[in-house]
């Protein structure tokens, strides 16, 4: 078995690629002979290689130029966005998957789900992809005093990426901060173009979520209010289903609805 520990980054990905070419492991007679971990994984019981892979842009662009040959950009997308999960039992699959599509003598490799890696790909992108669309939905914003918007998220997979051009676009004029709680980053716009911030951990609100009165607009609590209001009235007490609020809006999302604190 060969196994290669990279970095854990697309880039890290991508040259994780080229080093297998590199050693020539990309060559195998059972899906099982290459192996791509991160640095803090457990190591195979009965590795016969092992090799630590140097993230190089360089070598990542060769191999996604490679990609862009042989890939639809729809599939291209999907490849990318599969990655965004975070699912470290995904690496190995992803690593395989590239090397297939490049050593495929024809393009369209991507859409033979009968191979366990181009499926599972496929899989992890749509997954990926609905807790973007989720999260659109449950993002509520909160103003600070100074006139920017602040939200608080806690997303399964790494989709802050995929959802911010939505905000750029439709607050084009505004400040805001969008931030993952979950892996410690976020955004912040100004109004120009988002900026990738890190925000102090042992801020009161970071753990919360939620600003605290001295640093809220004036008028916040009243929208705050208002929109809990609303929220009680547009309901119909006889007809609650909590099942189906539940389905439509997950409980793991209400730590941070206005309408449910």
């Amino acid at each position: 078995m060969n196994t290669l520990i990279f970095d854990g980054t697309w880039d890290g990905m991508l040259s994780a690629v080229f080093e297998a070419y590199t050693r020539r492991w990309h060559i195998w007679n059972d899906e099982n002979d290459i192996v791509l971990l991160r640095p803090d994984a457990p190591r195979p019981l009965f590795a016969d290689n092992v090799a630590y892979v140097t993230t190089d842009s360089e070598r990542s662009n060769r191999v996604w130029k490679a990609l862009e040959q042989k890939m639809e950009r729809a599939a291209l997308s999907a490849l990318a966005v599969s990655f965004l999960s975070e699912d470290i039992t995904m690496d190995t699959p992803t690593l395989r998957f590239i090397i297939k599509v490049i050593e495929a003598r024809q393009s369209g490799f991507e859409r033979n789900f009968a191979d366990n890696d181009a499926l599972a790909i496929v899989r992890t992108a749509k997954q990926v992809r609905y807790d973007a669309h989720r999260l659109l939905q449950f993002i509520r914003f909160q103003k600070a005093a100074d006139g920017t918007y602040f939200a608080m998220t806690d997303p399964r997979h790494n989709v802050l990426p995929m959802i911010l051009d939505h905000f750029t676009d439709r607050f084009a004029d505004q400040h805001f901060i969008i931030y993952d709680h979950r892996r410690g980053y976020g955004y912040f716009y100004d109004g120009t173009e988002p900026r990738l911030i890190s925000l102090p951990a042992n801020l009161n609100h970071m753990a919360t979520g939620w600003l605290p009165d001295e640093m809220l607009a004036p008028d916040e609590r009243l929208f705050r209010r208002l929109w809990q209001t609303y929220f009680k009235a547009i309901a119909i007490k006889e007809r609650t289903n909590p099942r189906k609020q539940r389905a439509d809006m997950p409980v793991r999302y209400w730590r941070y609805l206005t309408e449910k604190n």
